[in-house]
């Protein structure tokens, strides 16, 4: 079951209070987990206990996102924000320049932890913040097509959907390339949990101005683009390992922008290795 901690963090009217809800599993050393924009730290559970063999887990939910509580009032959901506010999570588990691995949103996080040397390795799975305009415009029209269908449908529609595997598909095709692997419990959830996210408006329009541009030197890279991601296409990959020269970019054969429903055992491998 889900843990929670509450700590303190500034905003424009004093300091206000943040819960962070997450999952920690394992021993070794610390690995912590940043999913995308709309989901939760459950997008992580078809490898967390592979993971948890050999590192100690700790998948969060980010402010606004699934049992997260929102940022407090005044703060911006901007990357130099939620990455210290990331870093004060860290601080409070006791947990001291974790690895960390990202997917999407979360990607892009764990780049600007690396930037900021605040983490001993980063993994990035299909990382925001590579794309050009046409393709962010792109994305961020079809995470809002995703967001309005999700408020849109009641919720026994969600949950009859789910029961089938073309019903899946509806729901999660647009993030995984094989949907009907997905749990139809965990389908739903998802479903809920962007339905229901309240960080979600504020991230997408912080989000429109982000490029990552700048190289992360001294901390271990790995870069991993699902070949079949519909949402940030993989030619972004190699934009961005011209960015980031010393990274090692990996191809997920067969995975979409969510990877590790699509393919555990390869997305497992490519977080150990990126973390050793």
């Amino acid at each position: 079951m889900a843990s929670a901690i509450s700590f303190p963090v500034p905003g424009d009217h004093g300091s206000g209070s943040l819960t962070l809800a997450y999952e920690r599993r394992g021993s070794g050393a610390p690995l912590l987990l940043l999913h995308g924009i709309g989901h939760h730290w459950q997008a992580w559970e078809p490898v967390l206990d592979v993971l948890a063999a050999e590192r100690e887990v700790v998948a969060v939910d980010l402010p606004g996102f699934g049992a997260s509580s929102p940022l407090p009032a005044g703060l911006p959901y901007a990357l130099p924000t939620v990455t210290a506010v990331l870093d004060a999570f860290c601080r409070e588990l006791g947990i001291d320049r974790p690895h960390v691995a990202g997917n999407s949103l979360g990607g892009l996080l764990a780049l600007e932890l690396g930037r900021e040397k605040l983490v001993r390795s980063v993994t990035a799975l299909s990382p925001a913040g590579f794309w050009s305009e046409a393709e962010r415009v792109y994305a961020f029209t079809a995470l809002r097509a995703m967001r309005l269908a999700a408020r849109s449908l009641p919720g026994p529609a969600v949950e009859r959907l789910a029961r089938t595997t073309a019903g899946r598909a509806v729901l999660v095709s647009s993030i995984y390339a094989r949907p009907g692997r997905r749990a139809p419990q965990a389908a739903v959830a998802e479903t809920r949990a962007l339905r229901g996210a309240t960080g979600f408006a504020p991230t997408l329009g912080a989000g429109g101005r982000v490029r990552f541009t700048d190289d992360v030197p001294g901390v271990p890279v790995t870069i991993a683009w699902g070949a079949k991601d519909r949402l940030l296409v993989p030619r972004q990959g190699p934009r961005a390992k011209h960015t980031i020269p010393a990274a090692r970019l990996v191809r997920l054969p067969g995975c979409g922008h969510v990877p590790m429903s699509d393919d555990p055992a390869l997305v497992a491998r490519v977080l150990l290795d990126g973390s050793s």
